[in-house]
């Protein structure tokens, strides 16, 4: 059994070094703030262990053997390795560094989310965010698999072996085209809707829109006409503009302007929208974005009012609420 007392530790290594550098056991010593006889004896102990002399010893101090002078070399690279990781770690703990993949529904361009990761691009320029786009329960699958590190999702749902957190809210919005009638109302009603063509995308969230529009319609006795097109998301709103039917987005799409479209907010349709995480994934820079997220959330007077008012028992909202960023 090898003596615990000869194994090499990396403080061992960096004495070799100071005296390797200083040409001197006294010198390298006091350099490192310990006694001369420690530098000594550990020196000696890895002689010992590596079976060559790496000092040649004389009275005006030392000078390394040939095995010595190849040592130096392969030891400073191992210890400008250790040292360069080191600092990698500890750039990521700080969220200096690192990478976040998160799965998003909602809009970036503008609104909380927005908001959001630009504060926190700012603060922590160094960290490499992806986006992925999917449905909620893709999204929820990719984040227990640690695929995602955090997804922002419509609806206030529990999710098996997911933590939650409620964050903003966005008001519903109906997609005219310019010329169509209801434009002229500023706010519109489900009743003012009922009769009309819609359509959806093939790509989330166009099943779910389907489903909130069935539902929310369906409690005036009228079934909607919705009609399915195989175009992404960001085609889908021009389908509008050319009077293939109307859809519905949320609050953060309303940024983009698109030629001949018109957005009128439909009265009291509110969705939530919340963070859903893995509790085993330690991601250093999520938690740094989950916790400025949560900071945001309490400091949106507006939405921490709008939050807690909403009851999605009583406003009928589905169970998993759908998230209508076009």
């Amino acid at each position: 059994m090898a003596n615990q007392r000869n194994r090499t530790e990396l403080r061992h290594l960096r004495y070799f070094v100071a005296a390797a550098d200083h040409g001197s056991f006294r010198k390298a010593a006091y350099s490192l703030g310990i006694q001369e006889s420690a530098v000594s004896r550990r020196i000696r102990d890895l002689e010992d262990q590596l079976g060559a002399s790496l000092f040649q010893r004389h009275n005006s101090g030392v000078t390394l053997t040939l095995a010595g002078q190849r040592f130096l070399r392969r030891i400073r690279t191992a210890l400008q390795h250790i040292g360069d990781g080191a600092r990698d770690i500890n750039a990521i703990g700080r969220s200096e560094d690192g990478h976040i993949n998160i799965g998003i529904l909602s809009s970036l361009a503008s609104g909380f989310l927005h908001d959001l990761l630009l504060a926190f691009s700012k603060k922590h320029s160094g960290v490499r965010i992806d986006f992925i786009d999917g449905n909620p329960a893709e999204h929820v699958a990719a984040v227990r698999q640690l695929k995602l590190d955090v997804a922002f999702i419509a609806g206030v749902s529990e999710w098996q072996a997911c933590e939650t957190a409620r964050l903003w809210s966005e008001k519903v919005f109906a997609v005219l085209p310019d010329g169509h009638s209801l434009v002229r109302k500023d706010e519109l009603g489900w009743s003012d809707l009922a009769g009309e063509i819609f359509i959806v995308s093939d790509v989330a969230p166009g099943q779910e829109i389907q489903d909130y529009l069935v539902q929310r319609l369906a409690d005036l006795g009228h079934h909607p006409e919705i009609r399915l097109q195989y175009v992404g998301r960001d085609n889908l709103l021009p389908l509008v503009a050319l009077g293939r039917g109307l859809t519905l987005i949320s609050e953060a799409m309303t940024a983009a302007q698109i030629p001949g479209v018109s957005y009128r907010v439909i009265g009291g349709e509110i969705l939530p929208f919340s963070a859903v995480w893995s509790p085993r994934n330690d991601n250093p820079a999520c938690r740094k974005l989950l916790s400025l997220a949560r900071a945001m959330a309490r400091r949106s007077n507006e939405r921490d009012i709008r939050l807690p008012a909403l009851n999605v028992a009583q406003t009928a909202l589905p169970s998993r609420s759908p998230d209508l960023s076009q």
